[in-house]
């Protein structure tokens, strides 16, 4: 490709469109080398009669979230029902009073984090449990679904940081899929595997799977589990500690068709044990579809993942017949299932910092010589692990660049 760009963006998920989606705007000349046949990344929507995002399917901070006004703009259609973990439920054989104090603990628990995380030395999250508490397996089984990783892998200091203002919408049609048709215009080179960024010469050449690209600059825009198979020249070790120490938590997604759903309320909730540390959550006729969405998180997550849809189908109707009789599984039928774990351009759901490594956000964000910028929802660090902080960080990356092209203050049009 003898062509010289003025950006090559590696990465076609919310971050990488984003910036892209600025730099079309500047008139910029743009290439974007994607590894996956498709966009979207982490955002991957799959439809069967109703559509199933196996990815991001939540706006969270929906309110301010940008991906709220974009899809409004496209004429996606906005869910603002209050999502299930935020009403009470009478699933399991749990009391609205069980649920309550649980409720009351693990507030308590975030308000300690809150308030001193950011003293003394660097914690992990299980630091802040109070010792003894029942409710402490069940809210270790909830981080696992927040962060895909156990309390004492994660920073507190970085949890403490999340910034989310609890209010929670869904797009109708589908997040993924609201994400892809932002990106469809863009000039995306699919199945395109970057294996080498090399900026030791006038300009940035990109070894692909699909040969040599040159621009002025480049954005890189992968999750940080994958920044390590792309051979940098020079070499970036402070790039690699960085994203070494924010991991991907494990996270992954199933969809049941449910026969006789109408017997469920609508967006109702259930989870599998309350005192247990790894287990499904599992969302009934989410938008009023006769559908179940189970979700598990962390090590368990992990190990699903690795069985295969049909060993994960296996575990949920276990876990399910546990609460809703033996006879239920027959109600079910596998639609779909997530396999983030093990997928080589993902490696995991969403990132979170090992404990003394919530600043390596800031690292792993900085550029390299003001001709490589780095984007992706683990370079945020206040809207980590969601879309919208994906986009943002892509967004600022394509600012950045057009900045070192001197192309200056534009308008976001």
């Amino acid at each position: 490709m003898s062509q010289v760009f003025d950006v090559a963006i590696v990465g076609a998920g919310a971050a990488g469109i984003a910036a892209g989606r600025r730099l079309v705007r500047a008139g910029v000349s743009l290439v974007m080398l994607e590894a996956r046949g498709r966009i979207g990344g982490r955002a991957h929507p799959v439809t069967h009669e109703w559509p199933l995002d196996l990815g991001c399917g939540w706006l969270h901070s929906a309110d301010r979230n940008v991906w709220s006004g974009i899809a409004e703009a496209m004429g996606f259609e906005i869910d603002r029902a209050p999502p299930p973990w935020q009403r009470p439920s009478d699933d399991g054989g749990v009391s609205r009073e069980q649920q309550a104090a649980f409720a009351k603990a693990f507030a308590a628990f975030e308000d300690r984090i809150g308030k001193h995380a950011e003293e003394g030395e660097a914690r992990a999250a299980s630091a802040f449990l109070e010792p003894g508490n029942p409710a402490n397996a069940m809210i270790n089984a909830v981080f696992a679904y927040i962060s895909g990783a156990s309390l004492d892998q994660i920073d507190a200091r970085d949890y403490a940081r999340y910034d989310d203002d609890g209010v929670n919408w869904r797009v109708r049609a589908g997040y993924g899929a609201m994400i892809a048709a932002y990106g469809e215009s863009l000039p995306v080179m699919l199945e395109t595997v970057v294996r080498g960024i090399d900026c030791t010469g006038a300009v940035v050449k990109l070894e692909t799977s699909r040969g040599a690209v040159e621009a002025r600059q480049a954005i890189v825009a992968v999750p940080s589990s994958c920044l390590a198979s792309i051979a940098f020249a020079p070499a970036l070790p402070e790039k690699a500690a960085a994203a070494e120490a924010l991991p991907l938590g494990r996270a992954e997604k199933l969809y049941f068709a449910l026969k006789h759903a109408e017997e469920f309320p609508e967006d109702g909730r259930l989870l599998a044990g309350r005192q247990r540390a790894e287990m499904g959550a599992y969302h009934l006729r989410p938008m009023g579809r006769p559908l179940i969405e189970a979700f598990f998180g962390g090590d368990l997550a992990r190990a699903l993942a690795e069985a295969g849809p049909e060993a994960m189908a296996a575990h949920a109707k276990q876990e399910l017949a546990e609460v809703l009789g033996s006879a239920f599984p027959a109600r079910l039928t596998l639609l779909a299932a997530s396999s983030w774990s093990v997928d080589p351009y993902a490696m995991g759901g969403y990132s979170y910092a090992k404990p003394g490594c919530a600043d390596q956000r800031a690292v792993l964000e900085a550029p390299v010589e003001n001709r490589i910028f780095f984007a992706g929802e683990a370079c945020s660090r206040h809207c980590y692990s969601t879309a919208h902080g994906a986009y943002e960080t892509g967004y600022a990356a394509a600012e950045q660049a057009l900045a070192a092209l001197g192309y200056g203050s534009m308008p976001t049009g």
